[in-house]
């Protein structure tokens, strides 16, 4: 196989150019029967295959950088740079992360994780390499998805002034993780499919394979005809050289599109057009479910452990239709995560309440809050880690206003295999700083519904944090009305009083039971709000616990338990605070199990933390 010949960074230019064809269908066979085992990202790997080769063909790794936006498309580059066997462990507690890290590899040279930083970080390099007075080459590999994403723009405006050279791979599959939405997306199907542009693409080809001088070739053609055919001219208007759009799944086309590239003493934009899902028949008829995978049959495509009970996003998006059956006023906003969040069936049922503002965080929080000036109720669903983008526009534009915005945030906590980009483990921190912000966690499915619904009836901004995977369904007797700022105690003893948020019950009441075993009496309460918390409780019960023990899937640093200990000290109760939540770290890749049992925080663990507590 040819495959086995490439065992360390640069072993593919010993690749003659007509076996080219044949490395990629085995790098697809190699990722889909990995992916299939392990999970991740398979649809956009697929996708970026020849491009990538093309890259490492044209490019001296590491002298030369390659900054991957959001990363997920990479895996084709560390199997490239020597990584092969790290793709058994891959995104596995202590194995080979499924993004760019730099402490991995040198060929990685900028992690990412989050989209739309690529073109930013790449213009910080080419700076410091003019700085340094050195040479090498800097490319970004920015999705069509990602130009969604404000800061994409605010790096091209300052890209257009370079007058030095740097690489921007526009890799458009006309995707993110669901399909591309918006102005960019449209105008990128125009260039796509104008005719007489597509008729002059064949003749710029033709003298890429003849004429040493393809740049100005271009530009003559350009300058001639692109006006002509192709609408707007964004990226030459800008200032950006452009060529495209390539195919892109031509390797020795990419390669010499890439080294004339390099030649242009300012940015260029190379559009280069794949096919999400290439090769295996599944993905590319359904990328959005393969862009992030669990592991699967490969015959078919189908999970190898397919779900039995609903998640909380299928209780979400329950929920999502009832309250916009019951209220017109409702609008679900979301940031290129309509699958992922569970909004699609409100956007069949209610297209026109239903807004997906791309991979713009910043912009859709401030749209929510026009939309709440205006008379409506937007709920803006995303991810806990992408949420961290608009923490400005969250506290200027809805928390100063007081604005009745809810803020329906996925993923909280860890989410395991994406890693430290993606751990949801900051928000209860940064949403329960903000002034008017009211912030609550659900213990199980029918709590998620019930603070759907009171917080859209509430007329304030308001955060319902609940984590991924499959709902709890346990307490089911146990849904006391909620009322502002009141927990809900479960089990009232005396001694020890878990004070437990949101995903972290299921877990007290493993804890109680062992302690209950080992003579212990012990309390457990569901905290339900993290603001405002429940005071008045925590008062009463200091007159008959002596230990409060706090519990959060949140970093300690300005969580839950900071502000119980901070109550207890200001009234001088006599109890201690024994707070279980993350510490101050980011948290690496591996299942959600690993890790609490590596930050001592599942159920045996912290009943030993309390006793130990308690023993002191």
């Amino acid at each position: 196989m040819l495959l086995d010949q490439i065992n360390q960074t640069g072993d593919i230019k010993a690749i003659a150019r007509e076996d080219y064809p044949e490395l990629a269908g085995e790098i697809r066979e190699f990722l889909i029967d990995k992916i299939s085992k392990t999970g991740g990202h398979l649809a956009s790997n697929l996708g970026a295959v020849e491009l990538t080769m093309a890259l490492h063909i044209a490019l001296d790794l590491p002298k030369d950088k390659i900054i991957w936006d959001v990363g997920h498309q990479s895996y084709t580059h560390k199997l490239l740079t020597g990584r092969k066997e790290g793709f058994d462990t891959l995104r596995q507690f202590g194995g080979m992360s499924g993004f760019p890290k730099r402490c991995e590899s040198d060929t990685d040279c900028f992690d990412t994780g989050h989209s739309s930083t690529s073109i930013s970080a790449g213009l910080g390099m080419v700076k410091a390499r003019d700085l340094k007075g050195e040479d090498y080459a800097v490319v970004s590999v920015i999705g069509d998805g990602s130009l969604t994403g404000g800061l994409a723009y605010e790096a091209l405006n300052n890209a257009s002034r370079l007058e030095t050279n740097y690489i921007i791979i526009l890799n458009d599959n006309e995707m993110s993780i669901s399909e591309s939405v918006g102005g960019m997306g449209k105008y990128l199907n125009n260039v796509r499919t104008a005719q007489g542009y597509l008729n002059l693409k064949e003749d710029v080809y033709a003298q890429l394979r003849t004429s040493t001088k393809v740049v100005d070739s271009i530009r003559r053609a350009k300058n001639s005809f692109k006006q002509l055919f192709v609408p707007g001219m964004v990226f030459e208007n800008l200032g950006i050289t452009y060529l495209g759009p390539v195919n892109g799944h031509d390797t020795a086309g990419l390669v010499r599109a890439i080294k004339e590239a390099r030649k242009v003493k300012k940015a260029v934009m190379i559009h280069v057009v794949t096919k999400k899902g290439k090769g295996y028949e599944p993905a590319e008829k359904h990328p959005a479910r393969f862009h992030g995978t669990e592991p699967f049959i490969v015959e078919n495509g189908l999970p190898r452990n397919p779900r039995t009970t609903a998640n909380y996003q299928d209780i979400f998006s329950t929920v999502m239709c009832k309250l916009g059956a019951r209220d017109d006023k409702v609008v679900a906003i979301t940031a290129a995560m309509a699958d992922g969040t569970g909004l699609k069936r409100f956007r069949n049922i209610y297209p026109d309440r239903f807004v997906d503002a791309g991979i713009a965080e910043e912009h859709a929080v401030t749209y929510a809050a026009g939309l709440a000036i205006g008379g409506y109720k937007p709920v803006f669903a995303v991810y806990s880690s992408f949420l961290q983008r608009a923490y400005d526009q969250i506290l200027e534009d809805v928390c100063l206003q007081n604005l009745p915005v809810v803020f329906a945030i996925d993923r909280a906590g860890l989410v395991g295999s994406d890693g430290e980009t993606h751990q949801g483990i900051f928000d209860l921190s940064y949403m329960s700083s903000m002034p008017n912000m009211h912030v609550m966690a659900p213990k199980n499915k029918w709590e998620l519904s019930d603070m759907l619904k009171f917080a859209v009836g509430l007329n304030a901004p308001v955060a319902v944090r609940y984590p991924r995977g499959n709902a709890y369904d346990g307490l089911e007797d146990f849904r006391a009305p909620i009322e502002m700022g009141k927990c809900e105690p479960i089990y009232e003893e005396k001694d020890i009083c878990l004070l437990a948020v949101g995903s972290m019950v299921k877990i007290a009441e493993e804890v109680r039971l062992i302690l209950k075993d080992r003579g212990y009496k012990c309390s457990l309460v569901n905290t339900r709000f993290v603001k405002p918390i429940d005071t008045d409780y925590i008062h009463r019960a200091a007159a008959t616990h002596r230990l409060f023990v706090t519990m959060e899937e949140n970093v300690a640093s300005g969580g839950f338990g900071e502000k119980v200990r901070s109550y207890i000290d200001e009234k001088r109760l006599d109890a201690n605070v024994l707070s279980i939540a993350i510490p101050d770290q980011f948290i690496t890749h591996g299942s959600v199990d690993k890790l609490l049992k590596e930050l001592r925080m599942d159920a045996q663990s912290v009943a030993e933390r309390i006793i130990d507590e308690v023993q002191r």
